[in-house]
This record gives C-alpha cells, structure tokens and sequence, in this order.
C-alpha cells in the first residue's frame, strides 16, 4: 500500500499471464477505480470488499485479454455499468474478445462496449479524483494511460516496462510508434514520476530514459 495525496493503490497480479491489475482510490471518500480487470474477478472482488471499497468505474488501457477478459464479469458481478478505455482504435481487440479466448485458452470470455472511448488529453475522473489520459499507440493501436498528477503515478498497461518495452508483433502494433509514445507522451511527464506496467515491477521514468536498453540505443 502507498499513499500519496491521499490517493492508495494497490496491484493485484490476475490471469496466467500475471497481468497487474490495479485499484486507485481516495482514503477518505473510498471510492475506487479498477484498471485493467482481466481476469480472477473473484480476487479483484474480496481486495474490494477487504479495503471496504465502492468501486465507481472500470478502466481499460488496451483490448487484449489479460487486460480486458474480466471486464464484463466485473460488471455483472459488481453492478458497475462505467467502463471507460480504451481508445477506439482498439475496438477490434475487444469485439475479438471471443477468438482472443481460444488463442489464449482463457475460457468464456466475453465482449463488452464501454460506456465511453477515451482519447488523449481526456480526463477520468472518481470522487474527487482526476486522472490524465495519453493515447500511447503502439503495442495496440488504441492504447492509453492513466496518470495522476498529484502523486507522480501512472498506470502504463503494456506501453513500457522495467528494463523493456510493449510487444509490437501483433496486428496493428509498431515499434517506431511505441518508441515515440514512449519518448514524447510519457518522459515528459517527468523523471521522478513512478509507473505501474502490465507486467513484472514498477520503475520510474527517469530510470526507463537513462538504463532501458530499448530507448536508449543499445536495441532497436
């Protein structure tokens, strides 16, 4: 658990593919956000009931199963109906969500339609907070992040990672996007800013700029 401005977080891995679903809420309204359910909606459930949480919407960075396959369990099971992400390029993932699920052997995931597409320069907002949104293409093409200002955190999904970066191999990914997204929406946010990736552990920009080998020109 962090705290930072009053606003808490916490990573829950789901799915095989241990993707980093993630809660964002506020200490005193305990109103909260989920990020990227993509599966174990029964664990994403009790971390809600153990925080004694209200969960208020489900955000999407991007169409693929690991990140997106739990949502419309999240739904049912929650009452939520606020889904929000990703951006709209990336309505082929999620209208795919059924053949996603036998290439991936993830059973009976479903489709949904979010109550809103998200792009660039939107905000997301939940009691009183309010959270940036980059449109990131690359890995999908309708990517997006999540970024609280106020404590210097985002939610990147498959964008970059610890000593990494997103899979540019699948249908409409490219790597010189990526690339850019990378370097001119998300290092200018500021060195210091902390990130939650899809996958493996957080970092922060400035570690990414300086040691990533695929941003700094030893790869790629």
């Amino acid at each position: 658990h962090h705290c930072f401005h009053a606003m808490r977080y916490i990573v829950i891995p789901v799915t095989p593919f241990e993707q980093n679903c993630t809660m964002f809420w506020r200490e005193k309204t305990r109103q909260a956000v989920v990020i990227d359910p993509g599966g174990d909606v029964d664990r994403i459930q009790q971390a809600l009931r153990d925080e004694n949480l209200t969960l208020a919407k489900i955000l999407v960075t991007h169409g693929h199963i690991d990140h997106a396959g739990g949502v419309a369990a999240l739904v049912e099971s929650s009452g939520v109906t606020t889904i929000e992400g990703p951006h709209e390029e990336d309505r082929f993932w999620i209208d795919g969500m059924q053949q996603q699920s036998k290439m991936f052997g993830f059973p009976n995931v479903r489709s949904f339609e979010p109550t809103r597409w998200l792009e660039g320069g939107d905000t997301v907002s939940f009691g009183d907070v309010e959270l940036a949104v980059l449109h990131c293409p690359g890995h999908t093409p309708g990517h997006v992040i999540f970024y609280h200002a106020p404590s210097h955190l985002a939610q990147v999904g498959d964008v970059l990672f610890q000593g990494s970066i997103g899979r540019t191999d699948f249908p409409r990914g490219d790597h010189e996007t990526l690339v850019r997204s990378i370097k001119e929406k998300l290092f200018p946010l500021g060195d210091e800013v902390e990130f939650i990736p899809g996958h493996g552990t957080m970092s922060t920009f400035g570690e990414e700029r300086k040691y990533n080998p695929f941003l700094s020109g030893r790869f790629g």
